[in-house]
């Protein structure tokens, strides 16, 4: 009996065949997607098939970079990969490592690859973004001189400040030679000084945009010193101009409006500012004024004839209190002199001589208040009340007093 193999000896046999073969190990194959399954650890399953056939397909999630769209059945896609045989089934298929699409699938894988890298040099970075100037005097246009473009921006603009000067270089936005046409007339406008750049074309197919999606058109304007404002397609169109621009516009009507300044709105703000000012500086100027009122009136107080004012009220009022005070000492006083003199009227030797009382004296004035003081003939004064007379002492008699 001959030789018998193990299924996992064939399949093995087989995968290495398959692993050895120089054509099977990166290969290009072409088809339209069926089956397309994503599974939940990131694996995606599909085949591939023609009107003759069909081949099993797996793209691992580790070379999910090699796929730029999400993969929907129907799609036309060239897919690169590997043939190898899995052997617990003993079955053969592509492990695909890239994905493309074809025709406009192939311009959208395009698009997106070349996002990708433009963001990864840093052309979308908000820290290279210019500010559009508030205030344009002239706005340049690069766009078609013929399409419906350059006839909405210029009524809008038209509208808003017919003061600004448009500039408007005839690009071709479309075709064989748009991106050179459109790079030269940024660079134009560029070069000539203008405010605002407005750079855009009417909606369309991704292939008649295509122009604005090179990286020549999107270097042009990331290198332009003049603020960029794009406005490429209708509102749901997107192209690597847009990102790279310092503003994007849905539509070249508001580009426009976003570049023009409403002259009316303006007014209108002065207008507001005005009224605003000049409230402002009544209620300052009525503010100013009671200050002034204020510091002249502290002034006035503080002046010399103020002061002069006050120092003499006050002088009166010290000269009125020092006679009221004056008063009431000599009241007091003269009643403490009444008392004093009632008290000593009991002690005046007047009234005591009133009374036969008399004052007696030697020659010499000296008062005699003894009866040791004269001798027998001695002279003496006698004053009495209404005179004094002169005697003679022909007697002296000392009285005998029990004295204690």
């Amino acid at each position: 009996m001959k030789q018998a193999y193990t299924v996992a000896q064939v399949n093995t046999y087989i995968k290495r065949m398959f692993s050895e073969d120089f054509v099977l190990r990166q290969i290009y194959v072409k088809g339209e997607v069926s089956n397309c399954k994503y599974h939940t650890s990131g694996h995606i399953y599909f085949s591939l098939k023609d009107e003759s056939g069909t081949l099993s397909c797996v793209m691992f999630a580790g070379q999910r970079r090699g796929l730029a769209f999400g993969m929907e059945d129907g799609q036309h896609v060239t897919v690169l990969g590997s043939v190898s045989v899995y052997e617990r089934t003993g079955s053969y298929q592509l492990y695909a490592k890239e994905i493309r699409l074809e025709g406009a699938g192939r311009l959208y894988e395009e698009f997106e690859r070349r996002k990708r890298m433009l963001e990864e040099m840093g052309m979308f970075s908000k820290e290279y973004k210019q500010p559009i100037p508030a205030y344009v005097k002239r706005l340049g246009i690069v766009t078609s001189p013929t399409g419906a473009v350059v006839r909405d921006i210029r009524t809008i603009a038209s509208r808003r400040n017919p003061y600004v000067q448009l500039i408007l270089y005839p690009a071709q936005v479309e075709g064989e030679g748009a991106v050179d046409s459109i790079v030269r007339g940024i660079e134009a406008l560029d070069r000539l000084g203008v405010d605002v750049i407005i750079v855009g074309r009417g909606g369309g197919s991704i292939e008649a945009l295509w122009a604005f999606n090179e990286e020549k058109t999107a270097r042009a304007v990331f290198d332009c010193q003049t603020p960029i404002i794009s406005a490429v397609g209708h509102e749901t169109d997107t192209t690597i101009t847009d990102y790279v621009a310092d503003l994007r516009a849905a539509t070249p009507s508001e580009a426009a409006e976003f570049a023009v300044a409403d002259v009316q709105k303006i007014l209108e703000q002065m207008q507001t500012y005005s009224q605003r000012f000049q409230q402002t500086l009544g209620f300052r100027l009525a503010q100013y004024r009671s200050r002034l009122a204020q510091m002249r009136a502290c002034f006035l107080k503080a002046g010399p004839s103020q002061q002069l004012f006050e120092k003499r009220m006050r002088a009166s009022e010290l000269q009125n209190h020092l006679e009221q005070a004056m008063k009431e000492k000599l009241s007091i006083r003269k009643n403490q002199l009444a008392v004093y003199i009632e008290r000593f009227h009991g002690l005046s030797p007047i009234l005591k001589l009133q009374q036969g009382y008399s004052y007696t004296e030697d020659v010499e004035g000296q008062a005699v208040t003894s009866i040791r003081q004269v001798s027998e003939g001695d002279t003496l004064r006698i004053h009495v009340t209404d005179g004094v007379y002169t005697a003679k002492v022909k007697e002296r008699r000392e009285l005998k007093r029990n004295v204690p």
